[in-house]
């Protein structure tokens, strides 16, 4: 298998080891109500599952981990294409002096830095490496890219998914008009690259059918089952059994063109003419053909790997819907993606109820199609997002507040489709760089944190004076957090007064235990030692 080598890739295959966990701080709420058009913002959580985090994407994928690894059904991310024009920094803590010479640069053209292209794969590695952590086994990725880089994402996303769970390389037609000052070649497409967990688990759905599909169905004969067209009667031949005369209403005599023969056998032929399912032309004397109607079709289409404009919409699309969002204001997009084409994305890799991932959300396309998505078939999907720069809150999260309101004036106009989410930004590492525990975070962060990793569940019970270092029981274990950030902890038999309440057996987190194996063992007690034995993401 052909394999990609670059400038500090063997500084970066485990990087997203190293990545620190950072606890995500709450700044706000919102939740729409588009019966009357507006929305307002809440101190406490709305609980909707959506969320929007401002924050650099490395380390916000690591924050998701304990919550959300193998539970993202479909990812769709459009990093930097890396043209040389986009000005992206790389400034990941990747503290090697091989490397570390690039942090916090500017990545521009080839001419002003000829290592821009190992920056960039040095940028995606890890990024990728978290999103193969983060995508479900059913769970399908699609990477928006141009001809800069789409042979080395390629050949990145080979080593990190596996050759084998490639699906398709797309071709997006992103443009209408040609460049008329193209040096070359006027480009008119980009790629969107797919790839699955696990090929074998993946089922793609099938494309809502188009006006246009639908229009090719008629009823010139007025049947009554409705509208049908007309499909070919013969194929390519394989046995020479299904080769037989057939005599049209008008006496014409017909046989299958050369090296063809029909497609079903001389009995079934006549049930199908004693049904009205054979089409000879209004005239009679046409070659047969099979009436398919269109009640009696599949509900979608298989989807193919050419996206025409004129069905998931272009750039252009993509920069009017931002315009009539934004009331024509200026936003820092040249080139967004229509929601369509991400509309299309979702439909062909998720469920009604699947959570739907963008660590590079821009403007927040992806966002826009879920809620649109779940305003027409009554879904209840989850988006979230991740932008790292500052127009996160002003842009990003503002596009969702407006397009769940309702946005545009007069004929431009858009209903609001409701919803709500939560806007977080990046708070503080739970461990310090020599493992500790870091004691600026909030002791509620952080019990929350050690539940969830024990149980994969949130942690819903509120501490209480009575039980204060009580997480909660689930499935028949205590679970105790025996955390003082002041003193040491030491469980011995006069502290395991701390378990309040009964349970089959008990996990107890402290800083030192006095209590001999047989004892715990007799006591069904399994002591974790903090921080040793605290899970680490």
């Amino acid at each position: 298998m052909p394999t990609l080598h670059w400038i500090g890739k063997e500084k970066v295959v485990t990087h997203h080891q190293d990545v620190p966990y950072r606890v995500l701080e709450h700044k706000y709420g919102f939740r729409s109500d588009p019966a009357t058009g507006k929305g307002h913002e809440t101190a406490e959580p709305t609980d909707s599952g959506n969320k929007i985090i401002h924050g650099d994407n490395l380390e916000a994928l690591k924050s998701l981990l304990p919550e959300y690894e193998g539970k993202i059904k479909c990812i769709y991310i459009d990093p930097p294409y890396n043209t040389g024009n986009e000005s992206w920094v790389y400034n990941d803590n990747v503290n090697h002096p091989k490397i570390k010479k690039w942090l916090g640069e500017v990545v521009g053209k080839d001419g002003e830095d000829f290592t821009r292209h190992d920056k960039w794969l040095c940028m995606m590695y890890p990024r990728l490496k978290l999103l193969h952590k983060l995508l479900a086994e059913d769970g399908a990725i699609f990477i928006s890219i141009d001809d800069n880089e789409q042979a080395n994402l390629r050949l990145m996303c080979d080593e990190i998914f596996g050759t084998i769970n490639f699906i398709n390389n797309i071709i997006w037609q992103k443009k209408y008009s040609p460049q008329n000052d193209a040096r070359y070649l006027s480009d008119m497409h980009d790629f969107i690259l797919c790839y699955t967990k696990h090929k074998d688990s993946w089922t793609r759905n099938l494309i809502p059918r188009n006006e246009k599909q639908n229009d090719r169905y008629k009823n010139p004969d007025k049947d009554k089952r409705g509208v049908w067209k007309s499909s070919d009667l013969s194929a390519k031949r394989v046995t020479e059994k299904d080769i037989y005369e057939i005599i049209t209403p008008s006496g014409r005599k017909v046989l299958p063109p050369k090296g063809r023969s029909w497609v079903v056998s001389k009995g079934k032929f006549e049930e199908l003419v004693q049904d009205n399912r054979i089409w000879f032309g209004k005239n009679g004397s046409n070659v047969p053909s099979v009436k398919k109607f269109l009640n009696e079709v599949q509900d979608g289409t298989v989807p193919v790997t050419l996206w025409l404009r004129d069905e998931v919409g272009d750039n252009q699309l993509g920069r009017q819907d931002l315009k009539n969002i934004f009331n024509d204001s200026n936003t820092p997009f040249d080139t967004p993606k229509p929601t369509n084409l991400i509309d299309r994305i979702i439909r062909l890799s998720s469920d009604k109820d699947s959570i739907i991932l963008d660590s590079f959300a821009g403007s927040g396309t992806t966002a826009h199609a879920v809620l649109n998505l779940n305003k027409q078939d009554g879904g209840n999907r989850k988006f979230i997002l991740v932008e790292m720069e500052d127009y996160a809150n002003d842009i990003t999260a503002e596009r969702v507040k407006r397009v769940a309101n309702g946005y545009g004036k007069e004929k431009r106009a858009v209903e609001g489709t409701g919803g709500a989410f939560d806007y977080y930004e990046l708070g503080l590492p739970l461990f310090k760089k020599d493992d500790n525990l870091n004691e600026e975070v909030p002791e509620e962060e952080i019990r929350n944190y050690i539940y969830y990793t024990e149980t994969k569940s949130k942690l819903k019970r509120p501490q209480s004076a009575e039980g204060k270092y009580l997480l909660d029981n689930h499935n028949g274990t205590g679970y105790y957090f025996y955390y003082e950030k002041e003193t040491l902890t030491v469980l011995d038999i006069d502290t395991l007064n701390i378990v309040i309440e009964p349970q089959e057996q008990y996990i107890i987190y402290a800083d030192v235990c006095l209590l001999d194996t047989k004892y715990l063992q007799d006591k069904n007690i399994i002591f974790k030692k903090i921080p040793r034995d605290i899970t680490r993401f």
